[in-house]
């Protein structure tokens, strides 16, 4: 029964549609595979494995009678806490935040759902989703699968580690610098930040995306292929594109890939993540694309003027709090966020401003590649108990230098596991493509599947 968690979405749908599978006993499976890692891993938040398992028997008549609701029906999912579901609180990892039920399920959780895809809980995430940890005030910490003392990254904490351990295959993150790819680079999953808009949401903020976390990328166009679907609760959303996400196949032959190691600031590219990056770059050229160095293209001005702006606008929010709720909050969150207080108005624009100044950086650098690839992270993960690599609440963006531009210049980007360190941990390749591009990524990543050495197994906890 266990393994039946470790099949794809893609194995899933197709032996429900053949009958060889059960979506219960596929659920049956899922849930005790949570029960069992649980304990350990600590990714799930609101677990309700009773209303898995109803709604995994209403799918399996569904498929009885050849009714299935849509691409996805009678997989089991995970949502990432910040993103709603009727009746349940959203916390936004964060103890100071009011418990309110939800009035409604958020787009993405909506259209899976209507899907027919089998919701088991939220997935933990870290203070109001400004972290690359696991570390919270309100959820138990979540670690890395891969090595219980180190972090799995986040804000998508829980959904990396989720996805990595085998909660089933199909996971929902959210990413406004990095927190879908940067867990996904340390957990050794497929984590999709798709183009801005491509998927709605509810709120919207710039930059702000959701996005699939999955083991392959096949299933990570599958969740495509149901998260895409328009809402029009977003007004920042693309106009609906009817795309063919399954088209994954594609020759890398004479393909144009710019190799970006070097990102302008930040911390240095470890020395294994390097040499692993490098390996997947003559990989692709040993296909017949045509690979050349990128040189660095950010400045710590742009990094820093972010920086401010967020800051400022976390404080807006903390500020308003109770003394006893502000108490609540993560030191580390705290202190960040009030360095923002005495920001005057043109430092605050100053900072804004460099949003504009990372796009025009980002989408130049590419205009004459059709991808770029580079570290998703220049470290491989660090300790489990560390709210980000440095542990420093005054360098608190170091390790998203190769994330957060896509996030400004609107652009999909997919991290895939390119390699492990001496000590058994995942390292992240990162594929940036083109504005609206999404299907081209995940063609490439689905490409360098097939190029990659061979995987190692899965982490059993």
């Amino acid at each position: 029964m266990s393994e039946l968690a470790d099949l794809s979405a893609v194995e899933m749908v197709a032996g429900y549609k053949a009958g060889t599978l059960s979506p219960v006993e596929v659920a049956e499976s899922v849930i005790d595979r949570i029960e069992r890692c649980e304990p350990q891993l600590h990714a799930m938040w609101a677990f309700e494995p009773e209303a898995a398992l109803a709604a995994a028997t209403l799918s399996e008549g569904r498929w009885r009678r050849k009714e299935e609701r849509g691409p996805i029906d009678g997989v089991p999912l995970t949502i990432k806490e910040n993103i709603a579901t009727k009746g349940l609180p959203v916390p936004l990892g964060c103890a100071a935040i009011a418990l309110n039920p939800a009035a409604k399920d958020a787009p993405p959780a909506a259209r899976s759902r209507e899907s027919g895809g089998i919701i088991l809980g939220k997935t933990t995430m870290p203070d109001l989703g400004m972290l690359s940890s696991g570390l919270s005030s309100f959820h138990e910490l979540a670690r890395n699968p891969w090595d219980l003392s180190t972090n799995p990254g986040g804000s998508s904490a829980g959904a990396g580690t989720a996805a990595a351990a085998g909660y089933g295959p199909l996971h929902i993150g959210t990413d406004i610098g990095g927190s879908i790819r940067l867990p996904a680079g340390w957990c050794g999953v497929v984590g999709l930040k798709p183009s801005f808009g491509r998927i709605p949401i509810d709120p919207p903020f710039i930059g702000r995306v959701a996005g699939p976390m999955t083991r392959t990328v096949a299933d990570a166009a599958l969740y495509m292929s149901v998260l895409s679907k328009p809402d029009r609760r977003d007004p920042m959303s693309l106009p609906y594109s009817r795309i063919d996400w399954m088209n994954l196949d594609r020759d890398v032959k004479d393909l144009r890939i710019g190799l970006w190691l070097d990102a302008g600031f930040g911390s240095a590219v470890e020395p294994e993540v390097k040499l692993a990056v490098e390996a997947a770059a003559q990989a692709f050229a040993n296909a017949g694309a045509i690979v050349e160095e990128v040189p660095s293209y950010l400045t710590r001005e742009m990094i820093d003027g972010l920086d401010h702006f967020w800051r400022v606008r976390s404080w807006g929010d903390i500020s308003k709090m109770t003394p006893d709720n502000q108490a609540k909050i993560l030191p580390y969150i705290y202190q960040w966020a009030e360095g923002g207080k005495d920001l005057n108005g043109a430092q605050v624009y100053q900072g804004f401003a460099q949003i504009e100044a990372m796009r025009n950086a980002a989408l130049a650098a590419i205009s004459s590649y059709d991808f770029i690839i580079s570290p998703t992270s220049p470290m491989p993960t660090y300790p489990a108990e560390w709210a980000s690599p440095l542990n420093d609440p005054q360098r608190p963006f170091e390790h998203i230098a190769f994330t957060v531009a896509m996030n400004m210049s609107e652009q999909p980007a997919v991290s895939v596991n390119c390699g492990y360190t001496e000590k058994g941990l995942p390292i992240g390749l990162q594929i940036i493509g083109q504005r609206f591009d999404d299907l081209g990524v995940l063609q490439l990543a689905h490409a360098y599947e097939q190029l990659r050495p061979q995987q190692r197994p899965w982490p059993k906890i």
